[in-house]
């Protein structure tokens, strides 16, 4: 399909959430290897951030579906491209698995995305208050229907569950998938008000252009940027504090595989690196007079946290 027959505003907004979750993984990696506050990501406001772009992906996802559908681009095409996603979404298991065994990506945006799909794919030929309702109580829905029935590792991507699993991208299909009822919800009322077609006076640009290849944008752009940083302390631009930020990050990962919520997991081993770092360890000359020395921060740390 060429450019002249795209909805050329869906593929400029669809390229400018490609621009802001590059930017967003960006500060991730940024903190992973250290180069700024590594629970700089985890705050409230990059946390938000993230989920305003993983929010844009799915309602943009909801009105492609719509406007595939008027143009006649249903069946085997529909198909294909759910084929196409959830392939997708199976290479993003598997590699985070490898790379991040004990967070690996389970049910993430991609799989959140064909899942949604395939469920919103009958209300494109139903009024447009039947998806507006459906967005309303996929929303809605883990407030209302949460149990620990829903905790077991075959259940928990239904979003339904009374806690959140340690894993590296996480949108459940509730309430997550509302955002693209919503936009199935947004696309049949434009149309049912007889409205201009999207982008239909809009000339195909840089983010069009980006917008049309956000998938394989978002397959390898991660992989790309973990190999420059990796590149780069190999060639020795670490910061300086990576013995410290190392130390945090396997503590995380130590804490969060017993179970622990998160939010506790970095204060505690940020509290414990800091402490650590300021006594002089070095002076206890067995491993195992450090380790002792190190769990008794930590105990006095975890004592301290809220």
């Amino acid at each position: 399909m060429s450019a002249a027959t795209r909805a050329v505003a869906l593929d400029a907004a669809r390229g400018a959430a490609v621009v802001a979750m590059v930017a967003f993984h960006f500060t991730w990696d940024l903190g992973n290897f250290g180069y700024i506050d590594r629970d700089l990501p985890y705050s409230a406001s990059v946390k938000a951030l993230g989920h305003a772009i993983a929010i844009s992906f799915l309602f943009i996802v909801g009105v492609s579906l719509v406007l595939a559908s008027a143009r006649g681009a249903w069946g085997r095409r529909f198909w294909r491209r759910l084929a196409l996603i959830a392939g997708a979404a199976g290479l993003v298991s598997l590699g985070t698995f490898f790379a991040f065994p004990q967070a690996f990506v389970f049910f993430g945006i991609l799989h959140c995305i064909a899942l949604s799909s395939l469920l919103a794919a009958p209300f494109v030929v139903l009024p447009w208050p039947a998806a507006g309702l459906a967005a309303v109580a996929a929303s809605l829905a883990p407030f209302l229907l949460s149990a620990p029935l829903f905790n077991t590792p075959w259940l928990i991507w239904t979003g339904l569950a009374t806690v959140e699993p340690v894993t590296n991208d996480w949108q459940p299909l509730l309430p997550w998938s509302g955002a693209v009822f919503a936009g199935v919800a947004a696309a049949l009322f434009w149309q049912a008000r007889r409205m201009p077609p999207l982008g239909a006076q809009m000339k195909a640009g840089a983010l069009a252009w980006t917008g049309r290849h956000s998938l394989a944008i978002y397959l390898l752009h991660q992989p790309a940027l973990f190999a420059v940083f990796s590149a780069i302390v190999v060639l020795g631009a670490a910061p300086a504090d990576r013995g410290v930020e190392d130390f945090v990050a396997a503590c995380r990962a130590q804490c969060a595989d017993g179970g622990a919520e998160p939010a506790l997991c970095r204060s505690v081993c940020r509290c414990t690196a800091e402490r650590a770092q300021s006594e002089t360890l070095s002076g206890l000359a067995k491993a195992e007079e450090r380790a002792e020395r190190i769990n008794e921060i930590a105990r006095a740390c975890l004592a301290e946290t809220p």
